[in-house]
């Protein structure tokens, strides 16, 4: 699905369930990469066998061809666009935001424009590596209920637990999920149960 935004075009791929859907989750990638990595996928998995309607969105940027995401104010809009369209699909579903990475951060920094009831944060890079001053820590905080999942080995940093509804975190990984996909799927699962419609 092409949706049409002041930044350029974004692709969305929507998976949708046979029956009538409890929430629409919302994913996208990291700042180099595309919404199908494995993270991504058993979100999106565990999202479908839950009763949601998924869409996984390649941003602008991605779709013209660049790897750096831009000033932050521009990205957001151009987010808050594409969900304005994915919601006049589904315009009374419980909204849940999700990302990995810079992903992450978009969905945190637009979680109060948007009214997501939730958001899913995968690889949350707090800070730059090496320069845990220069702290993301307020756009974290900027999403009224978000769920952390980082590796134990993220050089990126760990937010702490005060800064998340929850903050889990997966003994043995980086910043790229190389395994460690049922401890994602199983730290996010009772948040999507609590986010989506009876």
């Amino acid at each position: 699905m092409r949706i049409d935004t002041e930044a350029g075009p974004a692709d969305a791929e929507l998976d949708v369930p046979r029956r009538k859907p409890t929430f629409l989750l919302v994913l996208t990638h990291g700042a180099g990469g595309d919404p199908d990595t494995a993270d991504l996928l058993a979100v999106r998995d565990l999202a479908r066998e839950l009763g949601g309607a998924v869409a996984r969105v390649r941003q602008p940027y991605r779709v013209a061809g660049r790897r750096a995401p831009g000033a932050a104010p521009k990205q957001d809009a151009a987010w808050l666009e594409v969900i304005a369209a994915l919601r006049t699909r589904y315009p009374r579903l419980p909204l849940i935001q999700g990302g990995r990475s810079n992903g992450a951060r978009v969905a945190c920094r637009t979680a109060v424009a948007a009214d997501a009831a939730g958001v899913i944060a995968l690889a949350f890079p707090l800070h730059p590596p090496g320069k845990p001053a220069n702290t993301r820590v307020a756009e974290l905080r900027a999403a009224p209920d978000v769920v952390v999942v980082n590796g134990a080995r993220d050089p990126f940093g760990i937010p702490d637990a005060a800064d998340a509804t929850a903050v889990h975190v997966i003994p043995n990984q980086a910043h790229a999920f190389r395994s460690g996909l049922d401890q994602i799927v199983a730290a996010v699962r009772p948040h999507l149960e609590r986010w989506r419609t009876p």
